[in-house]
């Protein structure tokens, strides 16, 4: 395990070097985010965003995003190389030190900052950095080790990336903006719990205070259900508020609809099998109800 202060023998700009650098970023999940922050930004706007806006916001917000996820890693190592999902992760592997963990954090996440501070707005810049903060500190260092909760909590962090896409264009923090808000941060929960579930034994192994965890099983399956229940009433509020029309309710419906029968199946009958169906039927949901809420912004439809 790469320790604070060693050196590797190995050129830092060498392809493998930079191979680990990018895993330290989460690029899945950071692609998720910069995805949904992009979404904020053309639905900021009745025509199209500004191209030097779309494309430094973008880059600001990806690189203050792969800062916090490298940084989420350096706190987490241990617990990362005892979990069989994450101990393929370049610092319990020993390809990357904590020293350059935390000098590459930093250095991308400064110049995350300085684009979009510089290129795009300072109200970005600010929220992009107290997101930062929230991720990479308060949920990461306080929240996950201490709290079952963690995920509700913290889920407000996740929950930002549309928000700061909005407040790019318009260089204000509207309500429809806090509605996309409202969307994530409903949607984490049972995401989340879902692969908790999966993995409760490994999060039991290290000690970590999951909801399976701390409360049981059938608990963690009803607020599933309960919290998917709140996510389906959310996304009904853009149409409600005439955000959204047609195009949008029927995709939200559709969407919906799935994923509350898969909740309340699990909720009936635990198998390991649907709750990693759920975990990544959600990742989908997340991005197929943002990009419905795209095409219905372009080309809206409402009832007669």
């Amino acid at each position: 395990m790469a320790k604070l202060g060693t050196t590797n023998m190995r050129p830092l700009l060498s392809l493998d070097a930079l191979k680990s650098f990018y895993a330290l970023t989460k690029p899945r999940v950071c692609a998720l985010i910069v995805f949904t922050a992009i979404i904020g930004m053309f639905l900021a706007t009745p025509g199209m965003v500004p191209v030097e806006i779309l494309l430094f916001a973008s880059i600001g917000i990806a690189f203050v995003s792969g800062a916090a996820a490298a940084f989420n890693c350096l706190i987490e190592e241990k617990i990362d190389a005892m979990m069989a999902r994450t101990r393929g992760r370049p610092l319990p592997l020993g390809q990357v030190s904590q020293r350059e963990t935390i000098i590459f954090s930093s250095l991308l996440g400064g110049l995350g900052l300085y684009l979009l501070y510089v290129f795009v707005n300072p109200l970005t810049a600010w929220l992009t950095l107290l997101t930062f903060f929230a991720y990479a500190v308060i949920y990461t260092v306080f929240l996950k080790p201490a709290t079952p909760m963690n995920i509700v909590i913290g889920g407000a962090s996740g929950a930002m990336p549309p928000v700061l896409g909005w407040a790019a264009v318009t260089n204000q923090v509207t309500p429809e903006s806090l509605i996309l808000f409202l969307i994530i941060f409903c949607w984490t929960p049972p995401h989340f719990w879902a692969l908790a579930l999966y993995r409760r034994k490994e999060y039991e192994k290290v000690g970590m205070p999951m909801l399976p965890v701390t409360h049981g099983e059938k608990y963690t399956r009803l607020q599933i259900v309960l919290y998917t229940i709140i996510l389906v009433i959310v996304t009904m509020m853009p149409f409600s508020v005439g955000m959204a029309g047609l195009i949008y309710i029927i995709f939200a419906t559709l969407l919906n609809a799935y994923f509350l029968f898969y909740t309340v199946m699990l909720y009936r009958e635990y198998s390991d099998k649907l709750s990693m169906k759920i975990f990544r039927y959600s990742i989908w949901y997340l991005g197929l109800i943002f990009l419905a809420f795209l095409i219905d912004h372009y080309f809206k439809f409402k009832f007669i």
